[in-house]
């Protein structure tokens, strides 16, 4: 079904993707677009910070991992029926608690499978994007949700009912960055707007060092990496934050940064934005973005989309989680920083390099 709704799209977007209009095709890999498992659905009645829910309990998923641990010399295991509902914290349950199951033989064996099929099904689909999009000049991506939430605690649980095996002492967007390289994707991440500071206490939050590790897996392995902003927001501190995450160490002047975001989207477009200073305040920060500099008519357009890779075997995917890296360092605040709006007035929006 993927690969005839991507079909469809090609045939019916061909003049766009002919006329270089389209460079990005995003693809959708899970719940709002995301690569993930949906472990936490606000119509189900989960509510911010639940961990979420582990989502594998249909006979076919259970019947998969009976298979897998029968392989593994273990035909007794079943699916945890220990990890709490979705508006459970961590400590409430035996999974997640401190020395839960998550760390024992048996956890580690379920979370290693459970996100590996989830690493096996962007793998999966990708290779058919690959395929549908061959030849066109653009660049295929995916999107990784920003779960923020208990990332300051050692289970990391909301992640990892998310489907993202992440501990401190093992990378779990590394391992999905690698499987990218072999698909020439491009890996693009959420909450790039957000402070520590700005988050409850409560949900043991921390997307400043979220973004920082995510960013850092794409860096390392050799990825065109790009961000967005989870939530609307209008004001210099997002503004700045996000400069910040896209020139980590600041701009170079004898050259590209060392690490740089490869491209920004902002949520979004909408009538608040475009009212009166709101919209000179974005208007500095799209030229911020560009480090002041004009259109540069010599950038290369996009190259014709090559075949993917031969598949990688999981074992080499995997290779990537351990050990866990310290992320590339970020600077504190950006060295280009969007004034307050009392000081944008005379701003203009410039094209981008």
């Amino acid at each position: 079904m993927y690969a005839d709704y991507m079909a469809s799209f090609r045939e019916n977007m061909k003049k766009f993707l002919d006329a270089g209009t389209i460079v990005d095709i995003e693809v959708g890999l899970g719940p709002a677009g995301e690569m993930r498992y949906p472990s936490y659905p606000q119509s189900q009645g989960w509510v911010f910070p639940g961990i979420g829910e582990f989502i594998c309990y249909d006979k076919y998923l259970e019947a998969d991992f009976k298979a897998a641990a029968a392989k593994a010399g273990h035909p007794e295991w079943e699916l945890p029926d220990d990890a709490g509902e979705y508006n459970d914290t961590p400590e409430k349950t035996q999974f997640f608690k401190d020395n839960g199951t998550y760390l024992t033989e048996k956890g580690k064996f379920f979370l290693s499978w459970y996100s590996n099929k989830l690493i096996k099904h962007g793998d999966k689909i990708l290779d058919e994007a690959n395929k549908v999009f061959l030849g066109c000049r653009v660049q295929l991506a995916i999107k990784i949700s920003g779960i923020h939430w208990w990332y300051r605690v050692p289970n990391h649980a909301a992640e990892l009912t998310a489907g993202y095996y992440n501990l401190d002492d093992r990378d779990g967007y590394r391992t999905i960055a690698r499987m990218l390289t072999r698909h020439h994707a491009s890996m693009n991440f959420t909450c790039a707007e957000m402070r520590d500071s700005e988050q409850s206490e409560e949900a043991k939050s921390a997307p400043e060092e979220l973004v920082q590790q995510v960013l850092s897996a794409g860096w390392r392995e050799g990825l065109h990496v790009a961000c967005e902003n989870a939530l609307g927001r209008y004001d210099a501190t997002a503004y700045n934050t996000i400069l910040r995450n896209a020139r980590p160490k600041g701009i170079n002047k004898n050259g590209p940064p060392e690490h740089k975001l490869f491209g920004f989207t902002y949520l979004r477009l909408s009538n608040e934005l475009l009212e009166g200073q709101n919209y000179a305040t974005f208007q500095t920060f799209v030229e911020k973005m560009h480090a002041n500099l004009g259109h540069d008519p010599s950038v290369d357009p996009v190259a014709p989309l090559e075949r993917s890779k031969p598949e990688m075997p999981i074992e080499m995917i995997l290779k990537a989680a351990q050990p866990k890296l310290e992320p590339f360092p970020f600077d504190k605040n950006t060295d280009l920083p969007v004034k307050d709006h009392t000081d944008v007035g005379d701003e203009v929006l410039v094209a981008p390099v």
